[in-house]
């Protein structure tokens, strides 16, 4: 980690790990293959951020638009979910980890559901780390979610259309409670963010690599970290204005 500012450091990573399907494809193995080996990574990029501070860390895991894969593939990535999910829960609590999961978890198996609240509750006290995963998730769906809800407390006569503003908007997006994302990293080389975070990330840094998630380890993070670290932040002022701090 020589030439890391801990001080520069992210508050909040968010990481769209695609490149499962290819990585497996490119060694004549089966996608589930890939998906194997991305788990062990997801482990690997945990570690490493409780071990140099990073607070959030959000990991886009299943996207709504990925129901309409083929049925055996879901089964599957639905089964190691599961099981992983319960492998890993002595490990959160051992190491201070809060996880949460973002999306419109409804679509989930009723079983899931249940998993995933018991594990909310079990490291709701935590505080070293918290884990977002984004499960059957659409940025625009949030967006609706959050819209619909804030249109039903105006006929309520909860809030009144001048009361609308971003700070009550992000209270009814599930990520309530969250930072921003600071650093926004894809891997396997697409150029978009393919419906994540679409409201959070409107002034989040991008790190795009060509890497493969079962091959982005430990050293492939620091380098997006360092990356993050020479980019100057301005949310629409000048670089003068931060220099000298007038507005």
């Amino acid at each position: 980690m020589e030439g890391l500012v801990r001080e520069r450091l992210p508050q909040h990573v968010a990481i769209i790990m695609d490149g499962n399907g290819r990585w497996a494809r490119r060694r004549h193995l089966p996608r589930v293959a890939g998906h194997r080996k991305g788990i062990e990574r997801v482990r690997e990029i945990i570690e490493t951020c409780l071990e140099i501070g990073i607070g959030y860390l959000t990991l886009y895991a299943f996207s709504k638009e990925n129901w309409r894969r083929p049925s055996q593939e879901v089964r599957t990535l639905m089964e190691l979910l599961d099981h992983h999910l319960r492998e890993e829960l002595p490990s959160m609590m051992e190491k201070g980890i809060r996880f949460r999961a973002i999306g419109d978890r409804w679509e989930l198996s009723p079983h899931l559901q249940e998993l995933l609240a018991h594990i909310e509750r079990r490291t709701s006290s935590n505080s070293n780390l918290t884990l977002c995963l984004a499960l059957s998730y659409g940025g625009r769906a949030e967006i609706l979610k959050a819209t619909r809800e804030i249109a039903r407390m105006v006929l309520e006569g909860k809030v009144s259309p001048e009361e609308i503003d971003e700070d009550l908007f992000s209270q009814h997006l599930y990520t309530s409670g969250i930072p921003d994302p600071d650093l926004l990293i894809r891997t396997s080389g697409e150029y978009r963010i393919s419906n994540f975070l679409l409201w959070q990330s409107a002034y989040t840094e991008l790190y795009i690599t060509h890497t493969c998630w079962p091959d982005f380890d430990r050293d492939a993070f620091i380098r997006a970290l360092k990356d993050y670290q020479q980019r100057e932040r301005r949310f629409g002022l000048t670089t003068e204005q931060l220099r000298t701090g007038v507005r």
